[in-house]
């Protein structure tokens, strides 16, 4: 489906917009039989226009996890078809299996090549399912695992796509060491002397995100959400209640721009108007400049610095400062 064809769906904190659009809507059905009604018309699309705005200025916690979460919101195989055309997917960790939930491929923009790596969630039911919702398995981080080494073999960066509520916590994915996997990949994501560079798209959930996100540079979508566990889980925990979400939301200090603040994502990415899936090109357009931005500047370092700068940056992570 092309760009233009999607049309959005709203969530529930838009339906003041989709009421005023209603009413556009209404008018303008009308104004072919009453003229007089174009200055009501113009009137209102500037309510809308500002209320709009005024919206997605002043989002909650939970309204940026509903936008993280949105149905359409492109995911790893949209940015990688913008980026290169002709990219080459790999597939398999030569192991066991082909985890649909992990893509891997082979980019070129430009004069940069570079391994992607990325979090995939289906469309329709089959293709959810197929992909596990986007929970990878063993041997999605295993394939993932495969990749990173090709890159290191071949002096090539890194770029990873993180969108994921967690690795999948099925009986099948314990039983083919799913903590084992996750853990390999920190310890060889962490002596890695190529740049990597980590985008949270949508969800970044729990070890299943960390498994793909120990980089150089970790970026965050403007409406991305990065966490150690779900709001659901923390409320369930916490509360022991569902109702709970927005407070656990607000206390875990999950959206990009408070993991921005709090020094570990080390830029935040700006979104089309109302989220990524009202715009895929240009949201991939905007990604795409921050990664190439970040790459030229990690490229001036060598490989033992290059490593160092990652571990160094992990290492600073949840410095406590004493108030002055």
């Amino acid at each position: 489906m092309s760009n233009s064809e999607r049309k959005p769906m709203p969530l529930e904190f838009e339906q003041p917009l989709i009421v005023l659009a209603q009413q556009i809507e209404a008018l303008e059905n009308q104004v072919s039989d009453n003229p007089g009604l174009e200055p009501d018309v113009a009137r209102l699309k500037d309510q809308f226009e500002t209320l709009r705005r005024s919206l997605y200025a002043n989002l909650r916690p939970l309204d940026h996890l509903a936008i993280a979460r949105h149905s359409q919101r492109p995911y790893a195989k949209d940015y990688f078809d913008r980026w290169d055309p002709e990219w080459i997917e790999i597939h398999g960790d030569r192991k066991t299996a082909d985890d649909q939930a992990i893509v891997v491929g082979l980019l070129k923009v430009g004069t940069q090549r570079f391994v992607a790596v990325g979090t995939q969630k289906g469309r329709s039911l089959r293709e959810k399912q197929q992909r596990n919702f986007g929970m990878p398995q063993p041997e999605g981080y295993r394939k993932a695992l495969r990749a990173f080494l090709h890159a290191q073999k071949f002096t090539l960066p890194i770029v990873t796509l993180i969108d994921t509520p967690g690795a999948y916590p099925g009986m099948a994915a314990e039983e083919h060491n799913q903590a084992e996997a996750i853990a390999v990949n920190l310890l060889e994501l962490a002596g890695l002397t190529v740049p990597v560079v980590a985008i949270v798209t949508g969800e970044g959930g729990s070890g299943g995100a960390l498994a793909i996100g120990v980089a150089n540079r970790i970026l965050m979508l403007e409406h991305s959400v990065y966490s150690v566990i779900s709001p659901e889980g923390c409320a369930s925990i916490l509360w022991r209640s569902a109702d709970k979400v927005a407070e656990a939301c607000e206390a875990m200090k999950m959206t990009a721009r408070e993991i921005h603040k709090l020094g570990v994502a080390d830029e935040v990415i700006e979104e089309p108007l109302g989220g990524a899936h009202h715009d895929w090109d240009l949201a991939a357009h905007n990604l795409l400049e921050a990664i190439l931005n970040h790459l030229k500047q990690l490229s001036k370092l060598n490989g033992n610095a290059v490593r160092d700068d990652r571990q160094s940056k992990f290492r600073k992570m949840g410095t406590i400062r004493e108030a002055v």
